[in-house]
């Protein structure tokens, strides 16, 4: 008997036209969104982003060309020695999982895939270290394929605060999204909505008077400055100086 289908969140009229402002307020602030990992091909992508986990996007981008000018494809990362690996990947953390999870992920592309990276999801979460967060990064940024919404810690923490879900698991908030969210915007919504918990949406102290979704958020503490557009290009110039540039 065909297991049955997890059945889609329930969602508010309300906070259906929450989602629906907030989509237009980001991509207002971001109009081209980037993911903010360096990369030449989807594999790299791919390691790139389980790298990424519990780490930062800069210490990946310091770590990442060495990796990649040792052990240039999946065929050659899959052979290599795991303490040089892990060597190389020292900085980002939790680095001997991390070298069992993209040296196991490359084997198996090398074995199952031909050395290329799949385009589906439920190929992609076959793959070792590879959940739904990981694949959604590289289905959507390497292949501009939309079969989920990309959620970190900082896409789970945005939404809540915006009431959009209660939900804590990521794979619940994004059940959530994907209901809110029009298809068209699940790859370019979901990075916008990374990117604001990154920069603005940040977990300790959140700049709600300069965020440009203050009049929709009802987590917001004090009066938001001037108006949401204002506010929507101060966002961006923050993110498209990747955090040098402060609100």
């Amino acid at each position: 008997m065909a297991a049955k289908k997890p059945s889609s969140p329930r969602v508010t009229p309300t906070q259906k036209k929450r989602a629906l402002g907030v989509l237009e307020r980001l991509a207002a602030a971001m109009p081209t969104p980037v993911v903010e990992l360096d990369f030449d091909d989807p594999w790299q992508l791919l390691v790139a982003t389980i790298l990424s986990a519990q780490s930062t996007d800069k210490t990946v981008n310091k770590v990442a060309p060495n990796l990649f000018a040792r052990f240039p494809s999946p065929a050659a990362l899959a052979a290599a020695d795991p303490a040089e690996v892990e060597d190389l990947v020292h900085a980002t953390g939790f680095f001997r999982n991390k070298t069992k999870s993209i040296q196991g992920m490359s084997r198996a592309l090398v074995e199952r895939h031909e050395g290329e990276v799949p385009r589906t999801m439920a190929e992609m979460v076959k793959l070792p270290g590879v959940a739904r967060k990981t694949a959604n990064v590289v289905l959507g940024k390497a292949y501009g394929l939309a079969e989920g919404v990309v959620v970190d810690v900082h896409a789970g923490r945005v939404s809540r605060r915006l009431g959009l879900t209660k939900e804590e698991d990521p794979v619940k908030v994004e059940q959530a999204l994907m209901v809110l969210f029009p298809k068209e915007h699940w790859i370019k919504g979901g990075n916008r909505v990374v990117l604001h918990g990154r920069y603005v949406c940040t977990s300790r102290k959140p700049a709600c008077s300069k965020c440009p979704l203050a009049e929709l958020c009802p987590s917001t503490e004090g009066e938001p400055e001037g108006t949401w557009e204002a506010r929507a290009a101060g966002e961006g110039r923050v993110v498209a100086s990747r955090g040098d540039e402060k609100l």
